[in-house]
């Protein structure tokens, strides 16, 4: 099915390949679920001449499968992109194309590469061999070095407004009830659809922070419990709850009936201390997978959560909109 929220992304692209003014190196950057890795597999599809007369980027996706199409992602037994990666994907795109088309690569995420596979691909960045597109996809752009953002075309990808996802979700699944999933996932939809089936445990993670917060539940068997579930997911989650909680605090609601258990901890906390909570979230969330104990860090954050965030610090108190952003943004 397609993703029509991707369809001026797909008309720019087009009219820069009519005109002779497409770029070789491309940074597709935004949050997860919003089409980004469809939209990379319809530009190389377009790239090597395999798409279908009027194709457009759709879901679900799977990698093309081409002689001159590399797609570079982070070996299962690592825990980053690997310069050796990298170092042969620069040797494979110098080669000749093998039906004439051009190469084409996308390294998947760009975020997971290391300094050293980062460096070694800023050559290639800046003057691709022959007839070559580099695309690299993100997630979160923050650990990407400067000198790699600055040599390519940035195509951020937003999550459509919140109308046409519920449309697009309910084509998907008619009859589920999608505001609170898409919700969940940041307008998202393809993330949305990830929420739905996890919903459960969803539920299990609500309940769990609430019951921290409220003192009815230890923090240590909590992240015992949370650590058993995809660390991504939870600390997604968790970003996703303290964003919505500050922006209730630098609103001035006050916690009463009727409102989630988790407001109601707010009344305890220096709302500073709030933002400097969700930094230390998202900075869990911007390293690599396996470079950090999972229990261990989740249990640190809980038990600042159970104390009402007494041992974290304080800083300036961002707007609510800059709470979006930042969100958003990692």
């Amino acid at each position: 099915m397609e993703l029509p929220w991707l369809n001026s992304l797909v008309e720019r692209w087009l009219k820069q390949s009519e005109t002779g003014r497409q770029p070789h190196a491309v940074l597709l950057a935004g949050p997860p679920g919003v089409g980004k890795r469809a939209a990379a597999a319809w530009m190389v599809r377009s790239k090597l001449g395999i798409a279908e007369v009027g194709e457009r980027p759709a879901w679900p996706f799977e990698q093309p499968q081409h002689a001159d199409l590399r797609w570079l992602t982070r070996p299962e037994d690592k825990q980053s992109i690997v310069i050796d990666q990298v170092r042969e994907l620069v040797a494979d795109l110098a080669l000749t194309s093998y039906e004439g088309k051009g190469k084409a690569a996308v390294i998947d995420p760009a975020n997971e590469m290391n300094a050293n596979a980062a460096n070694s691909l800023l050559k290639t960045l800046e003057e691709p061999p022959g007839d070559a597109l580099l695309i690299l996809v993100a997630d979160r752009t923050g650990t990407l070095p400067a000198t790699v953002l600055s040599r390519c075309q940035r195509i951020n990808v937003s999550p459509p407004a919140e109308a046409e996802g519920l449309a697009w979700l309910d084509e998907i699944r008619p009859g589920t009830a999608w505001f609170e999933p898409l919700r969940q996932a940041g307008l998202a939809p393809l993330a949305a659809l990830r929420a739905a089936e996890l919903a459960d445990i969803t539920a299990g993670l609500a309940r769990d922070f609430a019951a921290v917060g409220e003192g009815s539940n230890s923090p240590v068997d909590v992240a015992e419990a949370w650590s058993k579930n995809d660390s991504g997911y939870v600390l997604e989650w968790l970003a996703r709850e303290v964003t919505a909680l500050a922006r209730v605090a630098v609103a001035g609601r006050k916690a009463g009936a009727g409102q989630a258990p988790s407001e109601s901890v707010l009344s305890r906390i220096d709302t500073r201390k709030l933002f400097c909570y969700l930094d230390n979230i998202n900075r869990l969330r911007g390293q690599q997978p396996g470079s950090f104990n999972v229990r261990l860090a989740l249990e640190g954050l809980l038990i600042d959560w159970a104390t009402g965030l007494a041992g974290v610090g304080a800083g300036e108190v961002p707007s609510v909109a800059d709470a979006g952003r930042t969100e958003r943004h990692r």
